[in-house]
């Protein structure tokens, strides 16, 4: 018996809005169909596969990813995601993986969660 794949991971955050906004018109993401739940929150889609949950939630969210370091994507297009971040004021740190064919970007979402972006072969 083995896994075969991350399903997804969930974000509890203050600013649903801002969080949505992030995933979608920053990585590329898609709003999509979600149970009617009993509280608020969004399904974001790679493709057919909602892989990150919003839970939105009151108050103060602990900011960052606690004991995770990073959630990882792979990625296309590296010089137009680098555009899209700068346009929208965005930090983030270019990095190539020694000894492979593979270039990254890294960010913070509004939660102050670290994203990776795996671009392979370009």
């Amino acid at each position: 018996m083995t896994v075969d794949a991350l399903d997804h991971y969930t974000l509890r955050t203050a600013d649903l809005d801002a969080a949505v906004d992030f995933y979608v018109e920053v990585l590329g993401l898609r709003n999509g169909e979600r149970p009617a739940f009993a509280f608020p929150g969004a399904w974001l889609y790679c493709g057919d596969a909602p892989v990150v949950h919003l839970v939105g939630v009151e108050g103060e969210v602990e900011a960052g990813t606690g004991p995770i370091d990073h959630i990882a994507f792979r990625a296309s297009d590296l010089d137009a995601y680098a555009k899209r971040l700068t346009e929208r004021s965005i930090p983030f740190e270019r990095r190539q993986v020694p000894g492979r064919p593979l270039r990254q970007l890294f960010l913070t979402d509004p939660n102050g969660v670290r994203i990776e972006l795996n671009f392979w072969d370009e």
